[in-house]
Parts: C-alpha cells; sequence; structure tokens
C-alpha cells in the first residue's frame, strides 16, 4: 500500500474527478475456486490479494474513501467451516497489513454489526482502527457482518429514542438527520459503485448512501480484477454525466 508514486500507467486519469468513494462488491471468489476444482478458501485467499492491490491503486491515484463488502449479515448462513475460515483470514489480513496501513497514511474503519464477529476479530479490528486513527491519507472501510436494511433499521430505532425522549421532534427528521445515524455518519455517499462477477443486484449493500451512485458491474471475477480493469471503470466514470435527477 506504498503511496509515494503512483502506479504506472494512469497519468490520463483526469485527477480533477476522481470519485470520493468508491464501494466494490468483491464477488466471485467460490465460483472462481469452482473452475480451478480448488477449496472455495482458495478463492477467497487469491481475493486478499486482489484487495491489497486495489487498496493500493485507490492510495497511489488518491481516492480518499474506498470502501469493501467483506462480509454481509447473509454471509453467517453459510458453513459453518467456510465461515471460521474467512474470520481466520480476515484476521490474518488485519495483523498483516497494519504496518502498511500506517506507512501509507490509510485510516482502518469497520461499519457494520461488528458485534457479532468473533471476540479475536472484534480485538484485532479495534488495535488496527486505533493504530490507524491518526492516518489521513485514505479511508479504508470493511464492511463486516453488514447489511444495509438492518442498518437503516438500527437508524430508525435511534431516532424513535430521540423522538420518545423529546430531544427531537418528528417533523423535524430530515434526509440529515438520518444520515447522521448510519454508520456512514460523516462519511461522502460512494459517488461509484463497481460489482465483480456479474450478478445483477445490489446485495443489500449501503441501500441509503447509494441513492445517486454510478454502478458498473463486470463479470470478472473477484480474484481475476485488478488494476488495470479498475482503471479503465474510473476513466468510465469520468465520461459520465452526473445529474442528480436535474436536466
Amino acid at each position: 500500500m506504498n503511496s509515494k508514486a503512483a502506479p504506472s500507467g494512469l497519468t490520463d486519469l483526469d485527477r480533477d474527478k476522481l470519485p470520493r468513494h468508491v464501494a466494490v462488491i468483491m464477488d466471485g471468489n467460490g465460483r472462481w475456486a469452482k473452475k480451478r476444482l480448488l477449496n472455495r478458501i482458495r478463492g477467497h485467499e487469491k481475493g486478499a490479494d486482489v484487495v491489497r492491490e486495489i487498496v493500493r491503486t485507490c492510495r497511489g491515484i488518491g481516492i480518499p474513501v474506498l470502501t469493501l463488502y467483506a462480509f454481509s449479515t447473509e454471509n453467517w448462513q453459510r458453513p459453518k467451516s467456510e465461515v471460521m475460515a474467512l474470520m481466520s483470514l480476515l484476521k490474518k489480513f488485519l495483523a498483516g497489513e497494519k504496518q502498511e496501513m500506517l506507512s501509507s497514511n490509510i485510516r482502518l474503519n469497520a461499519i457494520g454489526q461488528v458485534e457479532r464477529l468473533p471476540d479475536d476479530i472484534q480485538q484485532v479490528l479495534r488495535e488496527v482502527s486505533h493504530a490507524t486513527e491518526h492516518c489521513t491519507g485514505m479511508l479504508l472501510n470493511l464492511a463486516l457482518s453488514y447489511g444495509g436494511r438492518s442498518e437503516i433499521v438500527k437508524a430508525v430505532q435511534e431516532i424513535a429514542r430521540e423522538v420518545k425522549e423529546g430531544r427531537l421532534l418528528p417533523e423535524d427528521v430530515s434526509p440529515e438527520i438520518v444520515q447522521d445515524h448510519l454508520y456512514t455518519r460523516g462519511i461522502p455517499d460512494p459517488d461509484l459503485m463497481i460489482r465483480t462477477s456479474g450478478e445483477m443486484r445490489i446485495s443489500n449493500f449501503l441501500l441509503w448512501q447509494m441513492a445517486y451512485s454510478e454502478i458498473v458491474v463486470t463479470d470478472t471475477l473477484w480474484p481475476d480484477f485488478g488494476e488495470a480493469e479498475f482503471v479503465s471503470i474510473l476513466k468510465d466514470f469520468q465520461r459520465r454525466e452526473r445529474r442528480f435527477g436535474k436536466v
């Protein structure tokens, strides 16, 4: 995640038109492994290598926020052995990347029902988040045990509690108030959302925040995704006209 120089081959990107926030649904690890007659975990391991590459690319070209959909609330329904292997891989990734995040000035943040994660995962998340909290070069959001509907329900419950306690009037509830109760409080909404593996759905990801996101779906499986395709998507994003409902 070294940020001293921008990755090669990116000179024709318009640095003034980069998305402030890129969100990624990293899909296809299991299918990648199946095509190669490998255990699904090998797909997740290869996917972790791609995470490193894309984080380095974002940091190198100056994208302020990257959010990666790493583990959804629905993923808890997967076989226990796979969930345990994913947690082990996550722990290894976080511990292994801590020093590079620090040297690259990257702050780690987790969004989702983090309290559902195993205690040792919560511990390493706290350690890396605390160690990098002073970093200002880029924010890396990991969506862990995350679900968009449960996030909105949590926000509604908190707002209802404030109304019940007399700290907020119902008529004062606004989009800004709702935003302030989301996991992403204080973070700009994604300008660009990328989904790999060709599935045409958003899978309960950042439902509120993606109201006006540009969406790109690629058939590439996540373990085969890389800097070249990512940069091509950024160039496509820069050619789009974003009207936000206006003429």
